[in-house]
């Protein structure tokens, strides 16, 4: 499920979508393609013990500060 609304909501996971796709992978191949990517992200995460910070931050914050 978190795969199939990041493709919706997340222009990263689209595209990572889209690519495998391109590859010649069916639909549900390249969605678990998607999610086993994302489960990899957050293993790392909690591996490192870090927490998820979005890459385009700096904008954010000059966002909120307006």
């Amino acid at each position: 499920m978190s795969a199939l609304n990041s493709i919706r909501f997340c222009p990263e996971s689209k595209t990572y979508f889209e690519k495998k796709k391109a590859e010649g992978k069916r639909g549900n191949a390249a969605v678990m393609a998607l999610a086993r990517r994302r489960t990899n992200v957050l293993w790392a995460l909690i591996r490192d013990e870090r927490i998820w910070e979005p890459r385009n931050s700096a904008s954010t914050d000059s966002a909120i500060a307006v």
